[in-house]
């Protein structure tokens, strides 16, 4: 029997290095398991230009996880190496996959400075020099001293790096494309960001393609992860994350014996790959997805911007468009939904918060319906207190016990109404009286009749969200009328059956 999956984001963005989150997640791994996980979704264990106080996101050793005395401490922000395995060994003991997060598009922290020739290019104009080239001084070497030449002897220069963010002030971000570069040659179709954040990654050098393939394949041997997410996969070319998964899905066997030729040359695994594509338009993401040959997921940001545009609309949202726009309806199989992540939550760099009121309509979207994988954001579970964000814990726990037990079988759709919105799973043969059925309102509430399916003739469903107080019962040609409340969630499961 398989039950719905569920993957988690173990981390937001206000977490830090006192709450030493590999050890706590080694301690979370049973719970977890209980609340439904199938999946956690750690933040980079790659040691960042700031140390301890780096998130992660500013790449400085892929090869240290927390090993080495580098940026001002052994430890990144969210622990050692040897703490970082544990907590991956602690999820899959209670058979819960993990998903590493790569920062690739750039590095940042180099060890010294070289004399490169470039140009300054204006910001909201990438092809567009502004003034002649000059000779600077490059923060672009990076020679990695508290590791040395353990794992890798790869030392990047300016020659690695397709440009160089080098003057900043308050009011302005300039790029420098460096000698013999072409910032028209990059790929820019799917990018949002027109500017450069630190030293940008060549992909197509190919001395820089075989050393974050080398280290792809040691980051694979070394924690066993079941998965990658992409930082800003809209800078990443596709067909690289294509080529990262094709190297960690077939590990080399070095320590095979020569007597014994019928061992393997390769162990296979099947990896799962997920990019963080920030775009409102669903046909760039599907567009993406293709060039990777099916290879990569993305979040489902459109469905995101749905969702927030709602929230704050006070009621004159159109409910009917809720999913439309959205990965979850164009390519349900590569869409991996959320309502807020760290980088939407309030004061993320990508602020889109999803208001507090609309959320228990949101994660029933996410959590309920037949499309989508869906993440759950551990800031909106556990609340993030640093910035005054409450826990929802309690509705979401009634939402992730009926999507374990309940959101099973054929789905009906039932988006024809401006306020008034709902689906319908029909339940499963597997998953003891599974099915359910969902409405919702953003405005005055009202009722909605639903087909849920013959088999529930004559039995009656109550709403376990605790909104109706009466019980409904279901016609002979499998339909009920099933009651929301003002800017409400209800969820209609068979009467005598219990969370």
């Amino acid at each position: 029997m398989k039950d719905n999956g569920l993957l988690v984001q173990y981390f937001t963005a206000n977490t830090t290095d006192s709450q030493n989150l590999w050890k706590k997640a080694a301690e979370d791994a049973a719970a977890l398991k209980k609340m439904g996980a199938t999946a956690v979704w750690f933040p980079p264990a790659t040691k960042g230009a700031q140390g301890k106080e780096d998130m992660g996101y500013a790449p400085y050793d892929l090869y240290d996880l927390g090993e080495f005395d580098q940026k001002g401490s052994v430890g990144t922000r969210y622990g050692t190496k040897e703490e970082y395995l544990a907590a991956i060994k602690a999820m899959k003991a209670e058979g819960i996959n993990v998903y590493a997060d790569v920062a690739v598009r750039q590095k940042l922290g180099a060890d010294k400075i070289e004399k490169v020739t470039a140009a300054d290019f204006n910001s909201k104009d990438i092809p567009q020099m502004i003034g002649n080239k000059k000779t600077v001084g490059a923060l672009s070497k990076f020679t990695f001293p508290g590791r040395k030449t353990k794992y890798s002897k790869f030392k990047w220069n300016w020659r690695h790096f397709a440009g160089i963010d080098w003057q900043q002030d308050e009011f302005r971000k300039r790029v420098c494309a460096l000698e013999g570069r072409n910032p028209e040659e990059a790929e820019k179709e799917f990018s949002k960001y027109d500017y450069i954040v630190g030293c940008e990654i060549d992909f197509y050098n190919q001395e820089v393609y075989d050393e974050l393939m080398s280290w792809a394949q040691w980051y694979e041997k070394n924690t066993d992860v079941d998965g990658y997410r992409f930082q800003e996969a809209e800078a990443i070319p596709a067909w690289f994350i294509k080529d990262f998964v094709a190297a960690v899905s077939d590990i080399p066997v070095t320590s095979r014996k020569k007597t014994n030729e019928d061992a393997p040359e390769f162990i296979h695994k099947d990896i799962f790959a997920v990019g963080d594509f920030w775009h409102w338009n669903v046909d760039y993401l599907n567009g993406y997805i293709k060039a990777t040959d099916d290879q990569a997921a993305l979040f489902d940001v459109p469905l995101h911007f749905n969702f927030h545009d709602a929230s704050v609309a006070d009621g004159a949202y159109n409910m009917a468009d809720l999913l439309k726009g959205s990965l979850m309806m164009s390519n349900p199989e590569k869409a991996v939904t959320f309502v807020d992540n760290h980088e939407s939550q309030v004061g993320g760099i990508l602020e889109s918060y999803v208001e507090d009121w609309f959320k228990p309509l949101a994660y029933a979207v996410v959590l309920l319906r037949q499309q989508g994988y869906p993440c759950l954001y551990i800031g909106d579970y556990a609340g993030i207190p640093q910035i005054k964000v409450k826990s929802k814990k309690t509705i979401l726990n009634k939402l992730l016990k009926l999507r374990k037990k309940y959101a099973y079988g054929n789905q009906h759709d039932y988006f024809d109404h401006s306020d008034v919105v709902g689906w319908t799973r029909e339940g499963d043969e597997e998953h003891k009286d599974s099915g359910l059925a969902v409405v919702m309102s953003d405005g005055v509430g009202g009722t909605k009749r639903m087909y849920v399916g013959r088999q529930f003739a004559g039995t009656h469903f109550a709403d376990v969200m605790g909104n109706a107080k009466y019980d409904i019962k279901i016609d002979e040609e499998g339909c009920g009328e099933f009651y929301v409340n003002r800017r409400g969630l209800s969820v209609w499961i068979k009467k005598d059956c219990k969370l």
